[in-house]
């Protein structure tokens, strides 16, 4: 984007008024906030969690009316199938090279070699809390998680997977119902206008959010700490990076576009990301603007919010890395046979842990269990930088569900891919009545 750009009333739009820009300096001015007056920093927490609370608070009528009205308007519902066959065979691929990729680089970098801790001497109760969330994560219960006590309370309880299973159950009456329905999806897809016009009132929030939650981090958790484990951190980056651009940028050059034109398109909703230290806070604004960019409206709705909970390269990577970090750290040799296991478990605990900050902490808690050799306490070692990597988590999350995503429409030919390079290309015009997100965002 230019310096100026339009609003959605035509009138010319500054730089520093647009809210990829401010959210840049609420993130700037809370890592100063958070460095100079620590104490205060510590004490904005609210802020950021006030924001991610406003934006969780829409995702579930975001999510259920754009698949509702994506199936109820799908010319086949066969199409619903092959949709998901297609998007859980990416998602299961490209989770286990992101596990993989974390497991190569734990081995070349060895982040934790030569640190020489003692097992004995780590504090478990900095790691009790986690430790019962790993018990949470069984199998029975995350089945469990899916399924809904009422109709209704898939929209209240705060639960993806319970939103989308109800939502493809009503996408899916309604579609074979046919035109007897036809007014109640006008209805819901003039509600979907409301709820898209809801977000961008909302977003305008988020340059606050962000300040805060950047504030609370350093603040409370400060740059020594990053400084003393900077060398695992690093690692974390340059294995993010290095999958987000190496592989998911060949993945991009397959399907036809650029992962760079990508990340510029989504550049407003990564420094949110980055912001709230969560990729649920720029869920709506995704879905929204692959839709824009040429991608069917039922497979966005699938293939995005299924994401959310089985796509998790970030967190893939980070479990993979953290675990040999530990083992290393304390001297524990991992046998080829353990680390399959540990591979193995990794692939189960990870699904479902939506992009929320400390998700991925309880879910490598999950993970260290079934590896009695690697002792759980050992996480107290990354306890003091997590947040720092919950940040990266996030973000190679929602990349990698923004990839997916095309990459399932292209495959299922629902790809417009000329709405698709205009928008990458920053040429395309935003869908007027959601023309506010952009107008705000850049």
């Amino acid at each position: 984007m230019g310096a100026v750009a339009t609003s959605q009333a035509g009138k010319p739009q500054r730089w520093w008024q647009m809210l990829y820009v401010q959210v840049l300096i609420g993130i700037a001015a809370g890592m100063l906030v958070g460095a100079i007056w620590p104490a205060w920093g510590a004490s904005l927490e609210w802020l950021g969690l006030a924001f991610v609370n406003l934006v969780k608070m829409i995702i579930a009528p975001v999510i259920f009316l754009t698949l509702v009205t994506g199936i109820a308007g799908a010319r086949e519902l066969g199409s619903l199938g092959r949709v998901v066959v297609k998007a859980f065979a990416y998602f299961l691929f490209f989770s286990t090279l992101a596990l993989i990729l974390g497991l190569i680089v734990a081995h070349v970098v060895q982040p934790g070699a030569g640190m020489h801790v003692d097992p004995h001497g780590l504090s478990e109760a900095k790691v009790a809390g986690f430790e019962k969330q790993a018990h949470e994560t069984s199998i029975t219960g995350f089945v469990m998680a899916i399924i809904p006590t009422t109709l209704v309370s898939a929209l209240t309880a705060g639960s993806i997977l319970q939103v989308l299973f109800v939502a493809i159950l009503c996408g899916i009456a309604l579609a074979s119902i046919g035109e007897r329905v036809r007014p109640l999806v006008d209805l819901l897809e003039q509600a979907s206008e409301m709820v898209f016009r809801i977000v961008a009132i909302l977003m305008r929030a988020a340059p606050v959010g962000a300040f805060g939650a950047m504030a609370f981090t350093i603040g409370k958790y400060g740059v020594e700490s990053l400084r003393d484990l900077a060398w695992l951190v690093g690692t974390f980056y340059f294995t993010s990076a290095l999958f987000v651009l190496g592989v998911l940028g060949i993945v991009g050059w397959l399907a036809g576009f650029s992962i760079f034109k990508l990340l510029r398109y989504i550049k407003a909703e990564l420094l949110l990301v980055l912001g709230a230290s969560s990729s649920e806070a720029a869920l709506p604004a995704l879905i929204d603007k692959l839709e824009r960019a040429g991608c069917d409206k039922e497979v966005v709705g699938v293939v995005v919010p299924a994401g959310y909970s089985f796509n998790l390269d970030g967190t893939n990577i980070y479990m993979t890395l953290a675990a040999l970090f530990i083992a290393q750290a304390t001297g524990v040799h991992l046998s080829l046979g353990e680390q399959l296991i540990l591979l193995g478990t990794a692939m189960l605990t990870s699904k479902g842990a939506a992009g929320v900050t400390g998700a991925g902490f309880a879910t490598l808690a999950a993970t260290l269990m079934v590896v009695p050799s690697i002792p759980v306490a050992g996480m107290a070692l990354i306890l003091g930088v997590d947040r720092f990597m919950s940040e990266c988590r996030s973000l190679t999350n929602f990349i990698g569900n923004a990839v997916a995503t095309i990459v399932v429409a292209r495959w299922e030919g629902r790809l417009d891919r000329e709405a698709l390079r205009r928008a990458l290309d920053g040429t395309a015009d935003a869908a007027p009545a959601r023309a506010a997100i952009e107008a705000d965002m850049g």
